[in-house]
């Protein structure tokens, strides 16, 4: 049976009970103690915090997230599960504008599963209630023990708004020999099929008090938060500033909702739509019969540099590979 002990998050003096086979960072989200994360597998680093006091497990920490000589004083949140009383000291910097929800347990059942690009598959769920989330952020699922052992935890970034709180969408790239996709999403994974999720997590959301010209760049399925954050600034008019989103693929066939975004790009003046291929060009394009002038060519950072002089006084939001 597990055994509890008492966090105590400083400077807010807040006290969360956490068991000893639960994560630091899980159970203060539980109980809406909001501590700064982001990969929640401990590899960015992000949720590292001051060990003031007590023990910990640091558990599947990474060493270069967390070195050897940090292992003493500091600690990754997601990671650390305590084997005492603990109190940690974190740097919260709190935008007041944006509500963070708790994070709870839900029962999702796939609604549609349908390829959408190359390797790339769009997922739909309902969950068994509404789920209150900030537009950007990611559900974690669990993915069934299969013949490889014991069931996993993985990350999907919301796609679709926050007023839409039980259907969510969902972008899902193919990873060779990865256990969530390839041994789960597509090989087994089927419409009517449930299974359990949690959320929200993750801070990389959109900033609607703000009116700077938004420049937002994705790539691949880094596509999924960004999609969401627009869908709000534009559909419930949450974002009064310019929105221009830049969408990289190798080629057309790793790109997807291209019509969608252009036909968004019709309809409010505020956003620009800016596909851009990295390997590609302007003469295969052609050749297929597509308009070459519909696409930006090279990579997204050299698109973006052709087409603004400066990006003074703008605010990025980037998602996908290095």
């Amino acid at each position: 049976m597990a055994e509890s002990f008492v966090i105590t998050v400083e400077p807010l003096g807040r006290q969360v009970v956490c068991r000893d086979d639960q994560p630091i960072l899980d159970a203060c989200l539980r109980a809406g103690v909001w501590l700064p994360h982001s990969c929640t597998h401990g590899t960015c680093a992000t949720c590292k915090v001051d060990r003031v006091d007590g023990d910990v497990d640091h558990g599947e920490a990474s060493s270069f997230a967390l070195m050897d000589f940090e292992r003493e004083e500091k600690m990754l949140t997601c990671c650390a599960r305590p084997r005492s009383d603990v109190t940690l000291e974190a740097d919260i910097d709190i935008d007041e504008d944006i509500e963070m929800f708790p994070v709870e347990d839900y029962v999702a059942t796939l609604v549609s599963k349908d390829e959408i690009a190359k390797d790339t598959v769009r997922l739909v769920l309902e969950l068994d209630r509404d789920m209150s989330f900030n537009a950007g952020q990611y559900l974690k699922f669990t993915v069934p023990a299969g013949d490889s052992g014991d069931a996993v935890d993985r990350t999907w970034s919301i796609a679709s708004p926050p007023t839409q709180p039980r259907t969510l969408e969902f972008h899902v790239r193919l990873v060779p020999g990865g256990r969530g996709t390839d041994g789960w999403v597509f090989k087994d994974l089927g419409v009517g099929d449930q299974f359990p999720v949690s959320g929200p997590y993750g801070r990389f959301v959109l900033h609607t008090g703000q009116d700077n010209h938004t420049i937002m760049v994705a790539g691949g399925t880094g596509l999924a938060p960004i999609k969401a954050m627009l869908r709000h600034g534009l559909e419930n008019e949450m974002y009064e500033g310019e929105m221009t989103l830049y969408q990289g693929g190798r080629s057309r066939e790793w790109l997807y909702d291209v019509d969608y975004f252009r036909s968004l790009a019709e309809e409010y003046d505020q956003f620009t739509y800016r596909p851009c291929l990295s390997e590609e060009t302007a003469e295969e394009v052609a050749a297929a019969g597509d308009d070459p002038a519909a696409y930006g060519f090279g990579m997204v950072t050299d698109v973006i540099a052709a087409d603004h002089a400066s990006l003074s006084g703008c605010k990025g939001y980037l998602c996908g590979p290095p």
